[in-house]
């Protein structure tokens, strides 16, 4: 399981005083309102951001670190993955895993055998639908619905599903 969670990556500069525009990567854009701090990681070393103020447009983030006042104290940091450590993510409902926990999960089927790796997860509004690496390397999708998905225990790497005739 993920230690480090990614909540939105600095899309572009807003302005000249600092202020960044975050891709939210979380369910929730508005959570960036509730948290007080970040972290991003350059080369291996960790470096934390108070977050000063958060405003949106369009409905995206617009985010002020104390301490970057001037464009060029962030244009550094333009793609950087916005990080929080897991005890700061928001609580998740029994049988609900973050997307970050289920990629890399081997996936196997109902009899046993090895379908894959769990390589995305797409989020299409209705139900997601998980991608799969075959071993083959091609890529099967599977919806996460209850006739398709059998067991999901992330914190032991594995996903057992069900293929439809569909699929």
């Amino acid at each position: 399981m993920l230690e480090k969670l990614q909540v939105g990556v600095i899309a572009s500069m807003h302005g000249l005083k600092g202020e960044v525009n975050v891709f939210p990567t979380t369910d929730d854009a508005n959570r960036f309102t509730k948290l007080k701090s970040v972290f991003i990681e350059e080369k291996g070393i960790r470096r934390d951001l108070e977050i000063e103020s958060v405003r949106y447009f369009k409905g995206r983030p617009i985010v002020k670190f104390r301490g970057l006042d001037r464009i060029e104290d962030v244009q550094k940091m333009k793609g950087a993955p916005l990080l929080i450590d897991r005890k700061d993510a928001v609580p998740l409902a029994p049988g609900e895993y973050f997307i970050g926990d289920l990629v890399g999960c081997t996936v196997y089927l109902e009899d046993g055998s090895e379908l894959g790796v769990m390589k995305d997860v797409l989020q299409t509004g209705a139900n997601d639908v998980y991608v799969i690496e075959k071993k083959d390397g091609n890529e099967i999708l599977v919806p996460k619905i209850p006739d398709c998905v059998k067991e999901l225990t992330p914190e032991e790497g594995r996903i057992v599903v069900h293929l439809l005739p569909e699929i």
